[in-house]
């Protein structure tokens, strides 16, 4: 469910007409609906509301403070993979208790800072780095609290890109090496085992791979039970899909339920780390056409966003539906909707049929609410786009468009280039 309709032939995110926002704000914009985000979270969390657990968000989805803060005002944890995540997080309102630390590359002033803010709990990703936070736990006198992150080796059916859980990933400690880890882990004075994590993939569209996961886990669980370490946390992580396109992924109620029944009995809290499932349609791209350009074997339409705003069409070739922002009568063509990076990789959308939109036409690029902004870049020194939260018959500008002055705003020319002119 999402907010975004037509009324009277124009688009609107809830009571808000996108050209009033394109005015306002500019264009490339992000738009994100609050009543769709709010519905999602609740929607997932609740689908679990039959069996203690957390639903920490995945911030690396889309990181915008006002987001953010939106799911710390309905109870939500968080999900991170940097210091500047946490940073973000504890911002925005979610108490560090509700913070787990997921990622392959922490380093030492993250795993301080992390330390420091008495976060949940670290997802160790391999023993180096569990050897590093037990030092730098002594260091501070205090104690880590860890679950590992297991790589169970199962396909997650998805694109390679955004595998995870599959041996040859980089992520998580292989499974069969799993309990000497835990052993090595009890014997650490400055770490306290919590749990066990695992993290598939993402853009998961069938609940299997979960549960050949978990049904690992559990085994995994047993064994570590039989030698004296108690679990008191199973993170599943996220990874359950969206339809972009004609993807048909489970809803959170049909997860939710294949991962209660495969539990059984067990006696822990589940960790739940959904980002795309809740955001990913809560927001779009608000984009302008700028020209038309026909060659002699294609027909261009090129707008002002291009791959530095969204690049997930030219990173993993991935598809987001496209709609004028003004519906009327008109033909359609086939063209690249392209942008104005000097990259050929530079396209929204390559071979789709679409109406024809004139220069200074606006169009709606959708499902851009994950992994949009939050993978944005200054390429070509392009300013960033605005990010835009509609509530209602409001909006508000929660991250302003960055200004030419912004992206010089860090650096500095050495005097001596100067003295070379004389």
């Amino acid at each position: 469910m999402h907010h975004f309709h037509y009324r009277n032939d124009e688009l609107y995110c809830e009571d808000v007409p996108l050209r009033t926002i394109a005015r306002d704000a500019g264009t490339p914009c992000y738009v994100y609906s609050s009543a769709t985000l709010q519905h999602h979270f609740r929607v997932f969390d609740s689908a679990f509301e039959g069996m203690p657990h957390i639903t920490c968000y995945s911030v690396k989805a889309n990181s915008n403070l006002a987001i953010l803060a939106i799911f710390a005002a309905l109870g939500g944890g968080a999900d991170i993979v940097s210091g500047g995540e946490l940073f973000r997080a504890l911002r925005a309102g979610i108490p560090a208790d509700r913070i787990v630390y997921s990622g392959v590359g922490k380093s030492r002033d993250e795993i301080d800072y992390a330390l420091r803010e008495n976060i949940m709990m670290f997802n160790i990703e391999s023993i180096q780095e569990l050897d590093a936070i037990n030092d730098r736990a002594a260091a501070l006198n205090t104690r880590a609290r860890i679950a590992l992150r297991v790589n169970p080796d199962v396909d997650p059916k998805t694109h390679p890109y955004i595998s995870t859980g599959l041996k040859k990933n980089k992520f998580g400690i292989d499974i069969e090496e799993a309990l000497k880890t835990y052993a090595r882990a009890r014997e650490m004075s400055h770490i306290e085992i919590l749990g066990i994590d695992c993290h598939i993939g993402s853009q998961l569209t069938d609940t299997a791979p979960f549960i050949e996961a978990l049904k690992r886990l559990k085994l995994l669980a047993g064994r570590l039970k039989e030698s004296g370490i108690s679990i008191r946390y199973l993170d599943l992580g996220g990874g359950l899909g969206i339809p972009y396109h004609d993807e048909l992924p489970p809803p959170p109620r049909e997860y939710a339920d294949a991962v209660t029944r495969e539990l059984g009995d067990m006696s822990c809290t589940l960790i739940l780390e959904p980002g795309r499932v809740i955001v990913g349609n809560a927001g779009l791209l608000l984009t302008q056409v700028l020209y038309e350009k026909k060659t002699p074997s294609k027909q261009f339409m090129i707008v002002d966003a291009g791959m530095n705003d969204l690049i997930r069409p030219s990173f993993y070739g991935a598809y987001h539906h496209i709609q004028p922002v003004v519906h009327k009568d008109r033909e359609s063509l086939v063209v690249d909707v392209v942008g104005p990076i000097c990259e050929s990789s530079d396209f929204i959308a390559k071979d789709r049929e679409l109406p024809v939109m004139k220069p200074g036409e606006l169009m709606a690029v959708m499902s851009a609410g994950a992994y949009g902004f939050c993978m944005a870049s200054n390429y070509n020194s392009r300013p960033r786009a605005a990010e835009v939260l509609v509530k209602e018959n409001q909006f508000f500008v929660t991250r302003k468009r960055e200004s030419r002055e912004d992206l010089v705003l860090n650096e500095s020319v050495p005097g001596f280039i100067g003295e070379m002119a004389r």
